[in-house]
């Protein structure tokens, strides 16, 4: 184990990973399995018993009234800690202030009563209620391993043993905190919690979990690791197609890192804050009816009971404690997580390690940089005015910001680290004079005669590159130079440092890599590649984000998995599927899907088993 005795105990599962092929799909084991355990635990939140605590438990909110109906409109005593006090109603000298205002009106949505409740409606007997908070925990333990982490440095987790353990926590935490809000996105669509008002609540909650996607996503570039560059130089491509790839540059380690730490944590937790604030202004929905309604009377009825406060039969409801026991449960899972299966590292490819030991093909690549022949040569925006990789429904949005990242591959990976090397290598020297000084013409000859002979090109015991003669000019003393450079690391350094002034801008390097095919060998030797849902993928037997699945599924769709434009149809569809997440509340038939497919019966079973008229939230 190469992460010390901390992790001795450790379950390996950096090795091959195990692949299930089904119709046109490639999918890991690893996240087979992790869906199945969403899968089950979703189900068994929604058939095992909950604790009822029937005995005594089944009181209203407060007194009876006198005509028999329960709850604070009914006459009955309200508790003094909910009763505002002069300042809160607006009657003492200061009312006029800002200040007193905004109080007032907080106070008026949000009493302490309702902010930290120590009762709940009785219908709330389901383990499905529990993975909200469970979600929160969750969520809290990565943000705390996070700060660790940053304790110690981006460097810190690849190097030490107690780091590494950390990233462990981290990762476990965040895989712990996606799949419970997974969990709690379906339950609350049974539930159509969106009613009665609550749309804000659907809303917010679907922004998060969007939002926590992309901090995910950002995560994982991240890591500067082979897996790290594999997403980044897989997913670059769709961020280029819309033109946002201009702006948000996923192989800029720097960037992605500041995104992943602050940008996107602090609105997640303003978008967390909004959303629980949210439920404890509205409240939870209300159990469907068990009958579905007839007629426009009786849905406006039901829509009217959705919107009001609950006068039913409440039960305890120690938020505290719940807050509490779920965090500690949480950690112990996430520990036990941790320690038992690690995290994956496998070390980045580096151009050294490319031109070590796949030299005919760096030789190959290098030769059509020169060119202009390789996939960045002719990528287009935002790195050049090309268009081999242009895509275009109707328009290309990559036309709109143009070249922000301007990048001539013959400059960029070849001639400018040459020419660094030339002042003490009289014969390179001469050799770019000669270069230089030909026209272009004259220049892509030589380097198209080079390209055609460099294919049979072999390595004699000293490892120099010998290349059968051709017309090429002074191509083959350049390129053998600049193999020598990047299996020295020099050719790393160069293309790191003229991507920023902290040489955090991975950019060139990655492009370079990935014009050969050594890089996507590695990766298809991992089953990183894009038959396995593309960029959800990790390393060895992990599982990477199988949230990702519906973007991820158009590239294997029939049709699109060939089309030139497939990134662009990727992110619309994912965008248009987006929409309709978050317009659910507002789309006829589609909002009525959970009264249609009746798994609310089984989250609300004992609520209707006790009130079996099914009324709805009047039944007490």
């Amino acid at each position: 184990m190469r992460n010390g005795p901390l992790l001795a105990a450790a379950v390996n599962l950096n090795g091959p990973g195990r692949y299930l092929h089904w119709s046109i799909f490639t999918v890991s084991e690893a996240n087979l399995v992790l869906i199945a355990v969403m899968v089950v635990i979703f189900g068994a939140a929604l058939l095992l018993h909950f604790p009822d605590h029937e005995a005594g438990d089944q009181t209203p909110t407060s007194g009876d009234g006198e005509d028999g109906s329960t709850g604070p409109s009914a006459g009955g005593a309200v508790p003094t800690s909910l009763l505002p006090g002069r300042s809160d109603l607006g009657d003492d000298a200061d009312a006029a202030m800002w200040t007193s205002r905004l109080r007032r009106r907080a106070v008026s949505m949000l009493p302490p009563g309702k902010l930290l409740p120590d009762r709940q409606p009785a219908y709330v007997a389901s383990w499905i209620y529990v993975f909200g908070v469970a979600t929160l925990a969750t969520l809290g333990i990565a943000i705390a391993s996070g700060f660790a982490l940053a304790l110690g440095g981006p460097d810190w987790w690849h190097t030490d043993p107690v780091g590494h353990f950390f990233n462990s926590l981290h990762l476990w935490s965040v895989e712990a905190f996606m799949a419970f809000m997974v969990i709690h996105l379906w339950g609350k669509f049974w539930m159509a919690a969106w009613r009665g008002r609550r749309a804000v609540t659907w809303v917010t909650g679907a922004v998060a979990f969007m939002a926590s996607i992309v901090e995910c996503f950002t995560g994982y570039v991240s890591q500067q690791n082979f897996d790290s560059q594999w997403i980044s130089t897989s997913g670059k491509d769709a961020f280029n197609a819309v033109g946002v790839g201009a702006f948000f540059n996923v192989m800029n380690f720097g960037q992605m890192l500041m995104w992943h730490i602050v940008l996107i944590p602090l609105v997640l937790v303003a978008l967390v804050g909004a959303h629980v604030l949210a439920v404890r202004v509205r409240g939870v929905a209300h159990p469907l009816p068990e009958r579905r309604d007839r007629g426009r009377a009786a849905r406006a009825a039901a829509a009217a009971a959705d919107r009001a406060e609950w006068r039913g039969p409440t039960r305890r409801y120690d938020i505290v404690k719940e807050a509490t026991v779920a965090s500690l449960v949480a950690a112990i899972l996430v520990v036990a997580l941790a320690s038992l299966l690690s995290s994956p590292d496998v070390p980045p490819v580096t151009i050294a390690t490319w031109a070590k030991v796949a030299p005919a093909d760096f030789i190959a690549t290098a030769s059509s940089e020169l060119a202009g022949t390789s996939e960045t040569a002719q990528y287009g925006p935002p790195y050049n005015n090309q268009s081999g990789s242009l895509q275009s429904l109707l328009f290309s949005p990559a036309k709109i910001p143009g070249v922000r990242q301007p990048i001539d591959a013959a400059q960029t990976f070849v001639l400018e680290p040459l020419d660094k090397e030339a002042s003490s290598d009289p014969a390179l020297a001469r050799a770019l004079d000669q270069y230089s000084a030909a026209p272009g013409n004259i220049q892509s000859s030589w380097a198209a005669a080079y390209a055609k002979a460099v294919i049979k090109v072999h390595f004699d015991a000293a490892g120099s590159a010998i290349v059968p003669p051709a017309a090429d000019g002074p191509v083959p003393v350049l390129l053998a130079t600049e193999l020598s450079l990047a299996r020295s690391g020099a050719l790393d350094s160069d293309l790191i440092s003229g991507g920023g002034f902290y040489g955090t801008n991975s950019t060139k390097p990655l492009l370079f890599l990935e014009d050969g095919q050594y890089f996507a060998n590695v990766a298809t030797a991992d089953h990183l590649t894009g038959t396995q849902w593309g960029v959800m993928n990790e390393t060895g037997s992990y599982p990477g984000q199988p949230w990702l699945w519906l973007y991820t599924l158009w590239y294997q769709v029939p049709g699109f998995d060939h089309s030139a434009n497939v990134d662009l149809i990727a992110v619309y569809l994912t965008g248009v599927a987006t929409i309709l997440l978050l317009a659910i509340p507002f789309i006829p038939g589609l909002r009525d899907v959970p009264r249609l497919v009746p798994v609310h019966r089984i989250i609300w079973r004992n609520w209707y088993r006790r009130n079996s008229s099914g009324s709805g939230p009047a039944s007490t």
